[in-house]
């Protein structure tokens, strides 16, 4: 679809149309959590969108709106992300307050990213122009990720790939193999 269809999604008071004189007929199925919070982070990212100065469409948005959102959020963060200059810097459990900066957590950041990433599609944007999909973001969470674990001195280790054995793929033609099996012993 075009970038220009992108909608926000408007949740309409119980018993009210849709249009002209057209009633909502069935109450739909409840929203699962991450339905309803992935709502919700689209709302909220429409709204910070049209509160900019000048506001932004949302067929305009681009990375660098959702990196000045994801900036933006940090003010509201819960997670004590200790300075440089911080005594507790690296240490995962200081023994005392300290002045650092609250911060959104990096976790919480991928999640809200992956959520308004399938918003994006949902709601009519092209999977090629999704502004939550662009390096810049995947980059930026990087930084965040790799910062606060120095900041709070617990590493993140990256995840080996384990080597699966397919016994699937073992048995594909595995039949033919054994008829050729039985047909050498019938015949020795």
């Amino acid at each position: 679809m075009n970038p220009s269809t992108i909608v926000m999604a408007k949740e309409l008071p119980e018993g009210s149309s849709r249009s002209g004189g057209e009633q909502l007929q069935q109450n739909p199925a409840p929203l699962s959590r991450y339905e309803s919070q992935k709502r919700r982070d689209w709302n909220t990212f429409g709204q910070y969108l049209k509160n900019q100065r000048p506001p932004v469409a949302l067929s305009q948005c681009n990375c660098n709106h959702v990196l000045e959102f994801l900036r933006y959020l940090d003010q509201f963060g819960k997670t004590k992300v200790h300075l440089h200059g911080c005594v507790f810097f690296g240490q995962p459990d200081p023994p005392a307050p300290c002045t650092c900066p609250l911060r959104q957590a990096w976790g919480s950041l991928d999640a809200l990213i992956g959520r308004l990433r399938a918003a994006y599609e949902e709601n009519g944007g092209s999977p090629e122009n999704n502004p939550f999909g662009n390096g810049a973001i995947r980059l930026y969470l990087r930084e965040v990720k790799e910062c606060q674990a120095k900041a709070r001195g617990i590493p993140y280790k990256k995840k080996k790939k384990r080597k699966l054995n397919h016994p699937i793929k073992a048995t594909i033609g595995a039949p033919a193999a054994t008829d050729q099996h039985k047909n050498l012993m019938q015949a020795s």
